[in-house]
C-alpha cells in the first residue's frame, strides 16, 4: 500500500475535523493572550530569583495567568515540581489527614501514584499515615454513579480523585460533560467533599475547564500540554484559594507557602510555553488523528477512532503483539529529532510494575507534548502515542514509522 496516497486520503477525510481544531486553537490563543494582557505581562517578569525566591514578580504573575486561563481562584505553578505525578502527590498529602479517606471514581489511578497512595507498599505512602483508599471502576467507560453515591452515603469521603486521561489502561478518557454530570450527582449527597481532577494531557482540547463544572482543584504537568514544548519542567495546581494555599505549604513549608520558591530562570520558558500551547496542542491532536486513520486503514485496532470526539492528546494503537509494539516505538524514536540513533528497549522504570518501552527523542527529557510513544510490555500490548510540536514534523515521523513497520 502506498503510504503517501493514504496520507492524502486521510487529510482529505479529516479536513473538517482539522478545521474545528483550528477554530479551537484560535479560541485558546485568544484566551491566553487576554490573560497576558490582563496581568500586564512584561519583560521584567522574565527575571530570575534565587535562594528563597522572595518577591519573584514573574512567578507571581505566571500564577495569576494560569488561574485566569484555567478558570480558578488561585494557581500554584512551579518548576520545583518534578512531574505531574509529583504535583498530584503534593496535593493529596496537602489535602488529606490521618483517618481521612480518598476515593478514585475512575478506577485504578496511573501507575506512578500506586506507591503514593499505598496500593503498592511504601513506608512514605498515604496509607502509612493512616489515610485510606477506595475506588469505583468505570462501567463501559461511564461513571458508576449509583455505586459512587453509595460510597458517599456509607462512609465519609474527604477527597474524590478523577483521572481524565486513560494512563496505561484500556478505558476511554473522561470528557467534561461526564465530569459535569457526576459532580452534579455528588453534590446532591455531599457539598464538602473535595473533587480533584488529574488534568494531564487534556488541557486546551475541550473549551471548558473542569473548574467551571464544579471541580475544586485540577493538576497537570508543564512538560505536557500547557508547557507548549518550551517549559523544561514543572507542573501546576489550580483551583480554590484555600486548597491552593494548603498545597503551597506542603510543597514549601507552613507559614511561607506560596510566597517562597525561586524561579531560577524558568519564568520566560513557562510563559512562552503557555503562549505556544494552543498551537502545539492543535498539532498534537492532528498528529493523533492522522495516526488513528492510517493505522485503522492498515487493520490495526485504535482508540480513539479518527472521527471520535477527543478529550486528550493520547492515541492508543493496540498491537496484540509485543514485537509489533516494540518495532513501532523503535520507529518513532528513529524519526525523532533528538537521539534518533538510539534504540529504545523494554526496561524497568521507577513507579511501574511492568517493563516499559519508551520513545522520547525530545528536547526536554520525558516531554510528552513533543512526539513520543510508550507502552508497558503487557497484554494487549498498546502503544500510547502523544504529542507533536508541529503537524508536519508529526506527519513525517508517523509516515516513516508506519512505512518501516509494514515493511517488516
Amino acid at each position: 500500500m502506498n503510504i503517501q496516497s493514504l496520507v492524502l486520503e486521510a487529510e482529505q477525510k479529516c479536513s473538517e475535523i482539522f478545521k474545528q481544531i483550528d477554530a479551537n486553537e484560535y479560541y485558546f490563543s485568544t484566551l491566553v493572550l487576554e490573560a497576558f494582557h490582563n496581568q500586564n505581562i512584561n519583560e521584567s517578569h522574565f527575571n530570575m530569583t534565587t535562594g528563597y525566591g522572595y518577591n519573584d514578580l514573574g512567578r507571581d504573575a505566571i500564577e495569576k495567568v494560569f488561574a485566569e486561563v484555567l478558570k480558578g481562584e488561585k494557581a500554584l505553578v512551579r518548576n520545583q515540581f518534578i512531574s505531574g505525578s509529583h504535583a498530584l502527590s503534593t496535593a493529596l498529602f496537602a489535602l488529606l489527614r490521618p483517618n481521612d479517606k480518598m476515593l478514585s471514581i475512575t478506577g485504578l489511578p496511573y501507575d506512578t501514584l500506586h506507591e503514593v497512595i499505598g496500593i503498592k507498599d511504601n513506608p512514605s505512602s498515604l496509607k502509612s499515615f493512616h489515610i485510606s483508599y477506595d475506588q469505583v471502576d468505570l462501567i463501559d467507560n461511564e461513571f458508576d454513579i449509583p455505586k459512587i453515591i453509595n460510597k458517599l452515603q456509607t462512609s465519609k469521603i474527604k477527597l474524590i480523585e478523577i483521572q481524565r486521561s486513560k494512563g496505561y489502561s484500556t478505558r476511554k478518557s473522561i470528557s467534561i460533560s461526564q465530569i459535569k454530570e457526576v459532580i452534579s450527582e455528588i453534590r446532591k449527597v455531599d457539598q464538602d467533599v473535595i473533587i480533584m481532577i488529574d488534568n494531564c494531557y487534556c488541557e486546551f482540547v475541550e473549551k471548558t475547564s473542569p473548574l467551571e463544572v464544579g471541580a475544586d482543584i485540577i493538576v497537570g504537568s508543564l512538560i505536557k500540554n500547557l508547557g507548549g514544548s518550551i517549559a523544561s519542567n514543572g507542573a501546576y495546581i489550580v483551583g480554590r484559594k484555600d486548597l491552593i494555599n494548603l498545597c503551597a505549604e506542603r510543597l514549601n513549608l507552613p507559614g511561607e507557602g506560596i510566597d517562597v520558591g525561586p524561579s531560577l530562570g524558568a519564568n520566560k520558558s513557562i510563559l512562552q510555553g503557555l503562549y505556544f500551547a494552543p498551537s502545539v496542542v492543535a498539532s498534537s491532536l492532528k498528529t493523533a488523528i492522522l495516526t488513528s486513520y492510517l493505522m485503522e486503514k492498515l487493520n490495526f485496532e485504535v482508540e480513539p477512532k479518527y472521527n471520535d470526539n477527543r478529550v486528550d492528546i493520547v492515541q492508543n494503537i493496540i498491537f496484540n503483539d509485543p514485537d509489533k509494539l516494540i518495532k513501532y516505538v523503535e520507529n518513532i524514536q528513529k524519526y525523532s529529532p533528538i537521539d534518533s540513533n538510539s534504540m529504545p528497549i523494554p526496561a524497568p522504570m521507577p513507579g511501574y510494575d511492568d517493563d516499559v518501552i519508551m520513545a522520547s527523542g525530545a528536547f526536554t527529557q520525558g516531554s510528552s507534548i513533543e512526539l513520543s510513544c510508550d507502552g508497558p510490555l503487557r497484554k494487549p500490548y498498546i502503544a500510547y502515542q502523544q504529542g507533536g510540536v508541529t503537524y508536519n514534523y508529526g506527519k513525517i515521523a508517523i509516515t516513516n514509522a508506519i512505512k518501516d513497520l509494514i515493511a517488516k
